[in-house]
Parts: C-alpha cells; sequence; structure tokens
C-alpha cells in the first residue's frame, strides 16, 4: 500500500525533511502526461521503501504550491528530488523508471544500514551521520557543519551553571523537552534531562541565562568555515502559562554575530563594537514543531571564519532569562585549522 504523503504547505515538507532521514518528492502537474505515466512506479516505490522516519515519499503539485516549487528551483515535470538528512543529494529530471529506482534504492539500504545510536556530547559527528538532529531543513548545495566546533575551546558567558554546559547547545541528538512532548510530556522543558531523572544530579540538556536575559557565546572551529544559516532551537514556552512571567524563560529575540575573534567579548564590548550581522528574530520565525529558528546570514560576511561570538542581547518578552537547546551551523568546510602551530606561535609569544 502506497504511503505517500501530499504535501500542503511549506512548512509540512520542512518538517519531513528534518524527521525523515531520507526523503523523496516527486514534483508534478494534473496537466503533466509523464507525471501520470510514472506514478505508478513511484507509487510501487513508496510500497516498498517506504520507512517511518527513515524514508519518506512525498508529492509536491506544483501548481498548488508555487512557493516551494521555485525554491527548489523546478522548471520542469516530473522532477524527482532526494534529500538525505534535509539535503539535496539527488536531482531526475523526466520520467525515468530505471534512474529513479536506482537513486531511491541507493539511499534507503543507506537509510537502513546507518547507525540509530545517538552520538554523546562532545563526539564528532559526520555531516551526513542519521544520529544528527536538525529543527530545520537544510538549505539546497549546504551541510550541517557543527561537527567542525572545537568544543574545547567554547566560552560562554552569564549562564546559570546548575543546568547544562556550553557542549549542550551542539549536541547531535533531538532536545529532551521535546521528546518530552512528544511522549505526552508539557514540553517545557522542565521535565527532561540529559538522559536521568529529576534528583539524579544530571544537568539538563540546554543552558539558561543567570543574572539577566544576556548570553555570550565564543564558538571556535577545527577548520575554516563558510557559514550560510544557523539554526537557535529554544524549548522555552512562546507564551508563558505562569502568573509571573518574568520566571518564566524566553527565546532569543536580538542575535549580534561577530567573526574571527580570538577569545570571547564582554558585554560592554559587544554592545560598542560592529556587529558582521545582527538579526531580529520575529516571533513565526520559530518552527511550532521543533522549536528552531533559521537564520539565514549574509553570506558573503560570514566566508573563511575561524570562530564565531553569537551575543544574545535580549528575549522576546518580559522574562528575565533566556533559554537555548541547540545551535546548529549550516554551510561549507575549507581548510583544517593548523591547531600545532598556533599553540607553538602561543609559546614563542610566551617566551
Amino acid at each position: 500500500m502506497s504511503q505517500i504523503v501530499e504535501i500542503q504547505s511549506p512548512s509540512q515538507f520542512q518538517q519531513l525533511l528534518s524527521s525523515s532521514t531520507v526523503v523523496v518528492t516527486d514534483f508534478w502537474a494534473t496537466w503533466c502526461g509523464p507525471c501520470k505515466s510514472i506514478a505508478p512506479i513511484y507509487e510501487q516505490l513508496s510500497s516498498q521503501l517506504s520507512r517511518p522516519n527513515k524514508v519518506t515519499f512525498t508529492k509536491v503539485d506544483t501548481d498548488k504550491q508555487t512557493q516551494i516549487a521555485q525554491s527548489y528551483n523546478i522548471t520542469a515535470m516530473p522532477t524527482f528530488l532526494v534529500f538525505k538528512n534535509g539535503r539535496e543529494v539527488s536531482r531526475l529530471r523526466g520520467a525515468d523508471p530505471k534512474g529513479l529506482n536506482e537513486a531511491v534504492r541507493k539511499l534507503a539500504q543507506e537509510a537502513d544500514s546507518d547507525s540509530s545510536s545517538a552520538a554523546g556530547f562532545g563526539e564528532a559527528s559526520s555531516s551526513g551521520s542519521s544520529t544528527t538532529w536538525l529543527g530545520a531543513s537544510l538549505p539546497r548545495n549546504y551541510i550541517d557543519v557543527t561537527d567542525q566546533v572545537d568544543v574545547q575551546g567554547i566560552d560562554l558567558l552569564n549562564v546559570d551553571t546548575a543546568l547544562g554546559e556550553a557542549r549542550t547547545l551542539f549536541h547531535s541528538s533531538r532536545p529532551g523537552s521535546l521528546a518530552a512532548a512528544e511522549g505526552g510530556g508539557k514540553g517545557k522543558g522542565k521535565e527532561a534531562t540529559a538522559g536521568a531523572g529529576a534528583g539524579s544530579g544530571a544537568k539538563s540538556d540546554w543552558i539558561e541565562s543567570d543574572t539577566d536575559e544576556q548570553v555570550m557565546l565564543f564558538i571556535p572551529f577545527q577548520s575554516t568555515l563558510k557559514i550560510h544559516t544557523l539554526h537557535l532551537t529554544s524549548c522555552a514556552p512562546a507564551a508563558p502559562e505562569e502568573e509571573d512571567e518574568s520566571e518564566a524563560p524566553m527565546r532569543p529575540r536580538t542575535i549580534r554575530l561577530f567573526t574571527n575573534r580570538s577569545n570571547n567579548l564582554g558585554f560592554d564590548e559587544a554592545e560598542d563594537e560592529p556587529a558582521a550581522q545582527e538579526i531580529e528574530v520575529r516571533p513565526g520565525d520559530w518552527d511550532p514543531a521543533t522549536a528552531t529558528a533559521k537564520l539565514e546570514l549574509r553570506f558573503v560576511k560570514f566566508q573563511n571564519v575561524t570562530s564565531l561570538v553569537v551575543f544574545v542581547v535580549d528575549g522576546e518578552g518580559e522574562g528575565e532569562k533566556v533559554r537555548l537547546d541547540r545551535i546548529r551551523l549550516i554551510g561549507e568546510t575549507g581548510e583544517k585549522r593548523a591547531m600545532g602551530k598556533l599553540e607553538k606561535i602561543g609559546d614563542q609569544e610566551g617566551e
């Protein structure tokens, strides 16, 4: 029985791209003869290869979903796109049963053979790994490069040390609060910790600011990056139900980004220094299903980046604290940094 999902909106499509390892999409039109001729073959592949959260078959009516068709530059029907972990890995134009069968079966086999175990904190996961959770879809031709973060060099200022650690933000697994919500919990993030129950002493898998709403995060990289997009995940409630709103954590609102700093910035310095980009995160930017905002950067200003400073200036609301669950960096990797040479130069300067 066919399990093809008819796409009704861009948000539905993005959700599927982030929740299923492989997504196969048939861009079609009702007036397209070749679309009709290959439809039975597509349905057969769907019936044989669909796997929950692993391999998902979809159809996009290009006349009804023009925004999706335009965003993926669909100019002929049928066109089949195959995505893995939100990234387009294959594109086939025309009714080519053999080519479609080979491309889809290859990716389906890879999805079935990929390990399902989650990577631990601080462990480098490959950019194409099926264990990596993404809260938003990847832009075309770019990959998740979060595994290039040098977790040992991260510096986080003004955080509640009783909660998560800095490297928590770059964990490759689904945030615990989202898992709690899917399991019937309230999803506010107060129930779930990083693999431990209440009273176990384990820290949470999110961070919150401490004395006020501002947070300063210094992120060094293992290689030179080109950064196209940031995914920020915050499971703080969009509209706090608590009577005292000042007690509820907020989502970030204003973000200032600085590149290629040798160390973290002070808060006064970050207020005065010109930023590479300042971003205002609007309430509608947060995906309600994944609690993630996809922030596209001025790509020309984020070439050859060796470090990134993320300054959360304020939050959306009247609270006193800001919460962050995950950060993922999307772009391209470049040359590895010569870490040994950098250390040697430092030693010489100190002599």
